[in-house]
């Protein structure tokens, strides 16, 4: 018997610091980690709500009810927390000498609740008590303080995707992009732009892998995505950079940059493939039909453009393979809306080839 009980401290003790562990890893930890506990938590309530929306259901219907997908999970996490925490100190109670495995649940739950209904046996359980009444109150306060945190964040995306639609329609589009710029007469106001969104992808490389609900809280309009704004002024600044008939602006380069490295990194935290090192070989879900025909539709626009489009292909291709199947990723497993260049319905988005993650 007395080996069972110490078994069962073991046991106790160890639940109780794997919780603990994992709530300090997901609210407290400055920066990505891929916590196994509320990984097991998110691909779970993802595999029920799928289960609600095939894709057979219209997008506006599976939009919606997804909307709900990371708020739930969110809310689940501490739940399971406080579930192994309260597991564990009813092993921990048993170990401590309560007769059965009735009352020292009951203990666990008056003690880490603080309702004070069951007090325990002794000193020790008392402290036992305490300990875990404290615990409880600690994983409740992580939670309520790491959400105005991600909420700020999720305020910090958004601004800047609606103000994406002024600029690029909605969905937005890197032709609509130029074309409106060119008909306002401030292309070179395009510099600005780029600037504020290298400063966008760096926050949202931080943000979207040390908040790890973050990248599912879907917009609140229902034809926005970070996703679509991501893809939509990469593309937007390759276009300018190997198509625009206009001086080198060195921060098209420094933003497309800027952007693939986020995505990457974005991928890594969510264990999505992609090809680390694309070559010139490298597949590319942009076709040359589909690049000629953003050509011609610029060029009919007044917009100047260079004479030599076989160059102006090789160059643009040779940047958008750097961000192409991050963007397919990520646009499929947050179900984005159907964009330019990123606008096949969701569910039937493969990657473009086998790849691989940065760790193999």
């Amino acid at each position: 018997m007395i080996a069972l009980r110490i078994i069962a401290f073991a046991v106790g003790a160890f639940l109780v610091v794997r919780a603990v562990a994992s709530a300090v890893r997901v609210f407290v930890l400055p920066r990505a980690s891929n916590e196994p506990i509320a990984r097991f938590v998110f691909i779970n309530v993802r595999r029920l709500f799928d289960a609600f929306t095939p894709p057979s259901k219209p997008y506006a219907f599976r939009d919606r009810v997804l909307a709900y997908l990371a708020p739930v999970s969110l809310l689940l996490l501490p739940v399971v927390w406080l579930s192994l925490v309260l597991i564990g100190y009813t092993a921990i109670f048993w170990a401590l000498g309560v007769d059965s495995w009735s009352d020292a649940l009951r203990i666990s739950g008056s003690s880490l609740l603080t309702l004070g209904f069951a007090p325990g046996a002794g000193i020790v359980e008392d402290l036992a008590a305490f300990s875990e009444a404290g615990i409880g109150l600690l994983l409740l306060a992580l939670l309520i303080s790491y959400l105005p945190t991600m909420y700020a964040s999720f305020s910090r995306r958004e601004l800047a995707v609606n103000l994406l639609e002024v600029r690029a329609d909605s969905p937005p589009s890197a032709v609509a992009m130029l074309q409106r710029f060119h008909r306002l007469g401030t292309m070179d106001q395009l510099h600005g732009q780029f600037l504020v969104w290298e400063t966008w992808f760096a926050d949202i490389e931080e943000t979207h892998t040390s908040l790890g609900a973050l990248p599912f809280f879907r917009s609140p309009q229902r034809d926005h995505s970070w996703v679509n704004a991501a893809a939509a002024i990469m593309d937007c600044a390759a276009l300018y950079t190997s198509l625009i008939d206009a001086p080198r602006d060195v921060q098209t380069d420094l933003t497309i940059r800027a952007g693939y490295l986020a995505l990457r990194r974005i991928c890594e935290f969510l264990r999505l493939p992609y090809t680390p090192n694309p070559g010139p070989d490298t597949p590319c879900s942009i076709s040359r039909e589909d690049f000629e025909i953003a050509c011609d539709e610029i060029a009919a626009y007044g917009i100047a453009i260079r004479a030599d489009r076989d160059a102006a292909w090789k160059a643009f291709r040779g940047w958008r393979i750097n961000y192409d199947e991050t963007v397919i990723a990520l646009a499929r497993v947050t179900m984005a809306p159907p964009a330019r260049w990123n606008g096949r319905p969701w569910e039937v988005i493969e990657p473009v080839h086998p790849a691989r993650t940065r760790n193999g």
